[in-house]
């Protein structure tokens, strides 16, 4: 895929499954989701709010995979 059908590819699905992560993890959580999922299945949006990030999936089964990494790993 080209950047322009990533681009567009994420549109059609977002919002999709959304995980929220303390913005002090934001390169951790970004090199878990370049590792373990392609390009077009996640998105970021940084700072959604003070201190936090909001990380967008296509597929639920990787939101609960990125969930279960982060919760196991700084809890």
């Amino acid at each position: 895929m080209i950047p322009l059908e990533i681009f567009e590819y994420k549109n059609r699905w977002k919002p999709g499954h959304t995980v929220k992560v303390h913005s002090d993890f934001r390169m951790k959580g970004k090199d878990y989701c370049r590792i373990q999922m392609f390009q077009h299945q996640w998105d970021i949006n940084e700072n959604s709010a003070i201190y936090e990030d909001t990380y967008l999936f296509e597929q639920k089964v990787d939101a609960d995979s990125f969930f279960a990494y982060f919760e196991k790993k700084f809890k």
